[in-house]
């Protein structure tokens, strides 16, 4: 009998006489369908007797009613069944007895080393075992085929991966096939430990007739389908064609599929999981494709090769291509090969969806010009589209993945539907550009003239209708694009970036020699497209509109690209800046990755030449009047929010191919001044007037769809700008833009909607007599957005002059100073130049000078040159701080700018001047060591000017108010023994507008000072008032740097400076009372005795006289110092003494006293004040310096005691 839908599978020969289970009965077994059971015929039925009978006989563990009606069937159906008695015979042996020997057999072999000696089992034989069989009764057959089998599964576990055929009687002799299966499955189900059934299974493939025996032993045991088929799958060959055991198991497995077809596709997963027997998985793929129904669609055997060869699993991708690899070496390309039919199948399909007319001849010119969408050439259908495209990737990922070597048929093939002509749908526009891809990636299908002249025409065909399927498809990247950039990377000879664009169209990485693409390089570059054409022809496409990452694919962008990296528009002079104009207003979110880096090389193609001998080749850079017509409505105080006309993703684009230019051009000012080139600069006009970080506010809130755009910009800002990336400032757009803010815009009611600016500008004007209507405009204007409180910027400036007068709420400042804030995140700069142009002293009879933008970068210091009664006013000295930093920062950047603009030119004047070669370097030094100094003579300037607002006025003095009497106020507050009095008092001085702007300016000479140290040493070598050293020790965070100069101070020549030095390391050593502190205190201790031995009189008076309180503050902080500081003062009191020794009487005196307090200080400590007193008295009336100087000592002396003693 035949076996039951065979079709070329490879078949174990000897099985194909045998009755085998049909799936019928498999799957009547599998539900334990009694009725279909019961339709079997005999010969289907006997084969199935053994599971049966067992089922009949057994005591079931379902006990319903319909089971029970289910056995009667089954007992009705055994009834007129001969065979059934030699079944139950069988199963009434002793099984446990049988199982015991088997073990004893199995341990009797592995001793003696799996000889076929002794059997327990199996008495000596008198005939042959098939004999044998015939005369035994059903123990001993039972014995008989356990033996044998026993012998077999032994020799396979011991044999090391070598396939054999084991040669049986029992197995092979056909009248004794079925009584031998029906003991193999009775053994099987009665000693399933014994006899597991992989193991079984996979000691049948050594058999003749083994998969017969396999069949029928899992049709007996259904459930064990799965088990059985992944066990002799794990234990397959990699490559079951190679051998003639990979072949019989893959024959089973086929066979078993057969039986239970819809188990087929698990099973080949099965195999693709393990890589293993990869024949097996084609050859149910191809019975699995012959069953389908579809025909258009795209069959399951090109997803499934596909999907090995294309898919993410290297290791399966490696497996699969060996097997195509090893099958094309044996040369066995018949049809008992699974290559060969996966081959032949493939064809079949590829066959039929051809054109079923095609012309022969070569399209004449004449015939395309009068038709030009239709042509000789019959077309490819569009329902065979997408299925043409499928085969096409499977075909380059088998040749190139693979390694399949073509015939010459499928070749021919091939290429007939590579060079068909789909029609204008999006999937016909793919399936060109795989194919024309597919020509580049194998020009070997190319073999004859007429191939060639066919491909040609193909191409010419591609060329002319372009437009026609873009325009019809709806696919802004069509193969127009692809074409166009393939033949720039032929001109620049880029033939690397054409095997990336193969395989990134493709979906494949494939090896492409690329000496394969010379032919395809003279087609193209000689016939179709020349230099000139392309370039031409590339200005002339349109661009995409409304360009996105979410468009994919080859654009025009990308040809465009290409050509600016090629300077092929300089070249053949063909202006480009109008399209890439057009293309970067044409742009939206998210930004597509080509256009960051066609906006660097476009900016290097109008910066430099494209060849030193023709400096002029540059392209034309974008116009001011374009670049303003991009920003036109976001810098209008008619608007609050973006104009329509441009998305902001153009607006951000533009920014940034602003701020490259500006940056390419200084980096390359060297360079083009070799060339004697000087490239325009965009005016400093148009930078005021495009609002920077408010389109940078936009791009950081859209950072995942701008990609690397918003990280550009900040890059480029930080360089170019930097007071516009000012730490605080990003902070403050955390507040302004978090949580709180988003509460506030709920309260947001209609009224504060519709105040305007000319309402606020008359509620200003009435400040004079009521403060109610500004106060509330205000206040509404604080739940309006950045964007919205634009309009209102100038009027809010305008009036600031107006709050410095007396009787302004303190409310209303605080308002101004909050909307001013919201402001500065989206318009900075325009926001301080109003700023600092309303701020300014108001002088009779006397016009204020507007100033600009480069007004206040040349020279920041005007910011500070406004009112006086802005330094008493705290939100608006907090205003004026602000853009003094700012400016301070952009100065700096200015004047690098500058320098690098300038840096040739009086680089080539300095040397005709002076014609010495030896010293080019020099005017560049100076220039830069000439800036350095500029700057910091301009910072430390500002931090001179700004201590000395710190500094309180002559009428903040007759009230009473001192420098330090801040700090000491707080002191008092803490320490006085009247809390309620010292508060009041404390209260009175801490809240005053001169404590809280010198706590601003302390905040930002921190920053300066952390920003650059070197501002810190400059300002205290130049030196301040002393009255300030408390406050700015104290305030200042930072100024525990001044102990790293200190010591370089102290050594200066000038008396001032060394007497300032040690002033300021007294409050230091008791702010910061460290080691460091400690050594520095010694050796200004050191110098001051060394300088008491060479300084003169007078200049000992002035030197020691406000130093020596410095003494007492080294004491407090460093107790170690005592002994050297009273020595000190004991030898500067005996030098004086020497002095007056011959014209005074008191001064003997005195340096007694001075002993003994030194020597018993503990005697004095309570005499010291009225000693002070005393001693003071006597100061008054005595007027010489030295007499002075000794009742200082003095009173010196008895403070550190007191200070001592008490603990302080």
């Amino acid at each position: 009998m035949k076996v039951p839908g065979a079709g070329p599978i490879v078949t174990m020969t000897e099985c194909t006489s045998l009755q085998f289970v049909s799936p019928f009965a498999f799957e009547a077994m599998q539900k334990v369908d009694v009725v279909r059971l019961a339709s079997l015929s005999d010969p289907e039925l006997r084969l199935l007797l053994p599971c049966l009978v067992r089922m009949a006989l057994c005591a079931p563990a379902d006990q319903s009613q319909s089971w029970a009606q289910d056995k009667k069937l089954i007992l009705r159906l055994l009834s007129g069944v001969e065979a059934v008695n030699s079944i139950v015979a069988l199963l009434s042996v002793d099984f446990h007895a049988l199982e015991q020997d088997a073990s004893k057999e199995q341990q009797l072999r592995h001793k003696l080393g799996g000889g076929a000696g002794e059997s327990i089992l199996v008495s000596q034989l008198q005939h042959g075992l098939t004999l044998e069989f015939e005369h035994s009764d059903s123990p001993r057959r039972l014995r008989l085929v356990l033996s044998e089998l026993l012998a077999i599964m032994n020799k396979v576990s011991d044999c090391s991966g070598e396939f054999f055929i084991k040669s049986s009687e029992l197995f092979e002799s056909p009248v004794y096939l079925e009584e031998a299966a029906d003991v193999l499955c009775i053994l099987q189900a009665e000693l399933p430990s014994l006899l597991p059934i992989v193991d079984v299974a996979e000691a049948l493939l050594h058999v003749r007739n083994g998969a017969w025996f396999l069949c029928l032993l899992v049709a007996n045991v259904p459930d064990s389908f799965n088990e059985v088929c992944r066990g002799l799958i794990k234990n397959g060959e990699r490559q079951d064609e190679e051998s003639l055991g990979g072949r019989r198991r893959t024959d089973a497995l086929c066979f078993l599929c057969k039986m239970n077809p819809s188990q087929a596709l698990k099973v080949r997963g099965m195999v693709v999981e393990e890589c293993h027997l990869p024949g097996l998985g084609v050859a149910l793929t191809l019975d699995h494709t012959k069953n389908e129904v579809s025909e258009d669609g795209v069959t399951d055997l090109v997803c499934f090769v596909s999907g090995l060869l294309l898919g993410t699993n290297a290791k399966v991708r490696t497996w699969f291509g060996t097997f195509i690899r090893n099958g094309q070496q044996r040369k066995r390309e018949t049809s008992s090969s699974v290559l060969w039919q996966m081959r032949r199948q493939l064809l079949l399909e590829l066959t039929g969806i051809l054109p079923t007319v095609r012309s022969t001849r070569v399209a004449d010119e004449a015939d395309a010009e009068t038709e030009p969408h239709v042509s000789v050439y019959s077309g490819l259908k569009e329902e065979h589209v997408v299925k043409a495209s499928a085969l096409l990737r499977l075909y380059c990922a088998l040749m190139g993945i693979a390694g399949l070597k073509p015939t010459e048929e499928e070749a021919e093939q091939l290429l007939q539907l590579m060079t068909s002509r789909p029609p204008a749908t999006p999937a016909g526009v793919r399936f060109v550009s795989l194919s024309f891809c597919m020509l580049l990636a194998f020009s070997a299908l190319v073999s004859t003239p007429e191939q060639e002249q066919l491909m040609v025409v193909w191409l010419s065909w591609m060329i002319k209708e372009e437009a026609y399927f873009e325009s019809t498809s709806g696919v802004s990247a069509s193969f127009g694009e692809m074409l166009l950039l393939v033949a720039m990377y032929f001109h620049s000879n880029q033939l690397s970036a054409i095997i990336d664009l193969v395989c990134s169209t493709l979906g494949m990485k494939i090896v492409i020699k690329p000496s394969s693409l010379s032919r395809m390089k003279n087609i193209f570059t000689q016939e179709i497209f020349t230099e000139q054409v392309v370039t031409a022809h590339a200005v002339r496409v349109p661009v995409t509109s409304n360009l996105s990452a979410n468009i994919t694919g080859f654009l025009p962008i990308h040809c465009i690209y290409q050509l600016l990296r090629s300077r092929s528009f300089t070249k053949h002079k063909v202006s480009i800046k109008d399209w890439i104009y057009r293309q970067l207003c044409e742009t939206s979110i998210p930004l597509h990755p080509q256009l960051l880096p066609l906006i660097d090389v476009y900016i290097n193609s109008v910066l430099t030449p494209a060849s030193k001998s023709n400096p002029e080749a540059t392209n034309q850079p974008v116009t001011e009047q374009e670049i303003l017509d991009i920003f036109q409505g976001v810098t209008g105080s008619d608007n609050t929010r973006l104009s329509q006309r441009f998305s902001i993703t153009a607006q951000l684009l533009v920014l940034y191919y602003i701020l490259s230019y500006e940056e390419a051009l200084l980096a390359n000012t060297k360079t083009l001044a070799a060339m004697q080139r000087k490239p325009k600069s965009y005016s400093a006009s148009l930078m005021d007037q495009i609002p920077i970080k408010f389109l940078i506010r936009q791009a950081q809130g859209l950072q995942q769809e701008l990609g690397g755009l918003h990280s550009a910009l900040l890059r480029l800002l930080a360089t170019n700008y930097p007071h516009l990336c000012i730490v605080d400032d990003w902070i403050c757009e955390e507040e302004i833009t978090g949580t709180g803010a988003l509460l506030r815009r709920m309260l947001l009611t209609n009224n504060a909607k519709n105040h305007s600016p000319e309402q606020l500008q008359e509620a200003f004007s009435a400040v004079p007599v009521s403060h109610t209507q500004v106060m509330q405009i205000l206040e509404h204007l604080t739940l309006l957005s950045a964007s919205e409180l634009i309009p209102y910027a100038e009027v809010l400036t305008s009036n600031m002059n107006q709050l410095l007068n007396a009787g302004v709420p303190r409310r209303i400042l605080q308002t101004v100073n909050k909307l001013w804030m919201v402001l500065n995140t989206v318009m900075p700069r325009r926001l301080w130049v109003m700023t600092v142009n309303a701020l300014q002293p108001s002088i009779k009879f006397v016009r204020q000078q507007k100033y600009t933008q480069n007004d206040l970068m040349i020279d920041p210091l005007i910011v500070l040159r406004c009112d006086h009664r802005v330094h008493r006013c705290p939100p608006l000295m907090d205003i004026t701080l602000h853009m003094l930093n700012g400016y301070l920062l952009a100065s700096k950047a200015y004047l690098s700018a500058h320098l690098k603009e300038t840096a040739e030119q009086d680089r080539s004047s300095q040397n005709n001047t002076l014609g010495l070669v030896g010293q080019t370097d020099g005017p560049e030094v100076t220039r830069e060591e000439l800036k350095n100094a500029l700057l910091a003579a301009q910072d430390s300037a500002a931090v001179q000017i700004l201590l000395e607002i710190c500094l309180p006025t002559e009428e903040e003095k007759a009230k009473g108010v001192n420098p330090d009497s801040l700090l000491r106020n707080v002191q008092s507050v803490i320490t006085t023994s009247t809390p309620n009095k010292g508060m009041e008092e404390g209260e009175d001085s801490l809240l005053c507008n001169l404590r809280e702007v010198q706590c601003l300016i302390c905040c930002l000479l921190h920053q300066m000072y952390i920003a650059d140290p070197n501002i810190a040493k400059l300002v205290h070598f130049q030196g301040y008032p002393c009255e300030l050293l408390p406050l700015t020790v104290a305030g200042i965070p930072s100024m525990h740097i001044c102990l790293d100069f200190i010591p370089e101070l102290i050594a200066q020549p000038e008396l001032e400076k060394q007497i300032f030095a040690i002033q300021l390391l007294s409050h230091l050593c008791i702010q910061y009372a460290l080691p460091k502190s400690l050594s520095v205190a010694r050796l200004a201790v050191n110098v001051m005795g060394t300088l008491l031995t060479v300084l003169t009189q007078a200049k000992r008076y002035a030197f020691f006289m406000p130093t020596l309180p410095s003494l007492v503050s080294f004491c407090r902080a460093f107790p170690p110092l005592y002994e050297d500081i009273m020595s000190l003062l004991i030898q500067i009191g005996q030098v004086c003494a020497s002095d007056v020794a011959t014209q005074t009487r008191d001064i003997d005196p005195i340096i007694t006293r001075l002993q003994q307090i030194k020597e018993k200080p503990s005697v004095w400590s309570g005499i010291c004040k009225v000693s002070s007193y005393k001693n003071g008295s006597r100061d008054t009336g005595s007027m010489d310096p030295d007499v002075q100087l000794c009742h200082c000592i003095e009173s010196t002396i008895i403070e550190i005691i007191n200070m001592s003693v008490s603990g302080i």
